[in-house]
């Protein structure tokens, strides 16, 4: 089975071109690729499949087999992927997910290749923060929707977070029935913010795009910064805007295709 490792951001997912056909125990194939011991090692997987509402659909897969919604950095490289691999001549493209459906802007390289990506990630929903206790503390989180959940609160010195120990108790905590993302944000001023992120179903990883726009959008909705601003993470900085017209958020950023393989499996399976 082919396939192709990519990155947005040190983000990383194998994808597979399903528009043909398609394997049956996608969650199983998850958790055995994803594994960066044993398989190809990444965050997850994405398949590209046909969509009858779009040019093409999106199915995202956590490293542990759970499918999510939505997905940043990797319908980024989704643009990349169809562009590059000749699946579309266009450089505006429509992908349809669990989140509804996405319009990208691909942007070239002077390869000919596709570098960076600005996604309409549509209106987020910011809720009224709230309290909630994790392992004997009490943390003020502000629940965000951008159409998969996410969990944003403030902190100084995240550098020395131990997200291992604390993320699991803000992923699975009550309030969150689906469980949820969270991101751990520093204020550096008002255009510039700096996070690490503990995502559903994949742990700590170095960048989670969703997780920048809630960012933004939280961080907005308490007047704490502008409505386009720069969002650091351990991969790198997306540009994030949250346009007053539409009242849509717009995300850009890199995508970047590290390698291609074949994998040993039977896509009957």
């Amino acid at each position: 089975m082919h396939f192709t490792k990519m990155e947005g951001l040190g983000n990383d997912y194998v994808y597979l071109n399903c528009l043909d056909r398609t394997p049956r125990d996608l969650p199983g194939l998850a958790r055995r690729i994803s594994d960066r011991h044993f398989g190809v090692g990444s965050d997850g997987l994405i398949c590209v499949c046909p969509s009858e509402q779009a040019d093409f659909r999106m199915r995202m897969f956590n490293a542990d087999g759970s499918e999510g919604e939505m997905c940043g950095n990797g319908i980024r490289c989704v643009g990349k992927f169809v562009y590059d691999q000749g699946l579309t001549a266009k450089t505006t493209v429509s992908v349809e997910t669990k989140a509804g459906i996405k319009v990208l802007e691909l942007q070239l390289g002077g390869d000919g290749k596709v570098a960076t990506v600005t996604v309409d990630m549509g209106a987020p929903a910011v809720e009224a923060p709230r309290e909630i206790e994790v392992d004997g503390k009490t943390y003020t989180v502000t629940p965000v929707s951008m159409g998969n959940p996410h969990a944003v609160l403030y902190l100084d010195g995240i550098d020395g977070l131990d997200l291992p120990g604390i993320g699991p108790g803000f992923e699975c905590h009550p309030i969150f029935p689906n469980r949820t993302n969270t991101e751990f944000v520093e204020i550096t001023d008002r255009t510039h913010l700096r996070m690490r992120v503990w995502e559903r179903g994949s742990g700590e990883t170095l960048a989670c795009g969703t997780g920048a726009c809630a960012v933004l959008a939280a961080t907005v909705s308490a007047g704490r910064c502008e409505r386009s601003a720069e969002v650091a993470l351990l991969g790198g900085v997306l540009r994030i805007r949250w346009d007053e017209t539409d009242g849509h958020i717009y995300m850009t950023g890199p995508a970047v295709t590290v390698f291609e393989g074949d994998y040993p499996y039977d896509s009957d399976q």
